[in-house]
């Protein structure tokens, strides 16, 4: 029962850190969101921005010009956290992975192993709690954003709604 019990537990949190990566690396944390008929798919994300043509799908990516360059406070306050995230939620696996009784590193200290399981239970409630206000910074500022240009009418021609990754 233990066994199963801890490879559940590495199996989840190993999905965890996938997904965590996934949404640090796709570039589609805000959509266009326009009710006018559309021509081609707009997708922003942390990294680039990408526009994809709905009739023929080819797909071209615009780089950000720099990490460094002068970026929006939610791109680099979201870039921070889930870098910092990612970076916390491979430390804890490689922890938490040590620690299962299945390995045979450290065979004769279950004690040891046992502290390294909360250790790296603690790693990953930490990289949760950064990656979770990572996105939930972005996702609010992109709401606050559409909602202030909606509640004074002005229409920009483009207006983003949540994408895939946020």
């Amino acid at each position: 029962m233990r066994a199963a019990l801890e490879m559940m537990a590495f199996g989840l949190a190993l999905l965890s850190t996938f997904f965590l990566l996934l949404a640090t690396c796709t570039d589609c944390w805000m959509v266009n969101a326009d009710d006018s008929l559309e021509v081609s798919h707009k997708c922003r994300g942390l990294w680039r921005e990408c526009v994809t043509n709905m009739q023929d799908g080819v797909r071209t990516c615009d780089q950000y010009d720099s990490i460094l360059a002068d970026h929006p406070v939610k791109m680099v306050v979201t870039r921070t956290l889930l870098i910092s995230a990612d970076l916390l939620a491979g430390l804890a696996l490689a922890t938490l992975m040590l620690g299962l009784d299945c390995i045979k590193f450290l065979k004769d200290e279950p004690r040891i192993k046992l502290k390294m399981c909360y250790g790296a239970g603690g790693i990953l409630g930490v990289g949760s709690i950064l990656g979770l206000v990572g996105s939930v910074w972005y996702a609010v500022d992109v709401y606050v954003e559409r909602a202030m240009l909606v509640s004074r009418n002005i229409f920009l021609g483009v207006h983003y709604d949540f994408g895939w990754s946020c």
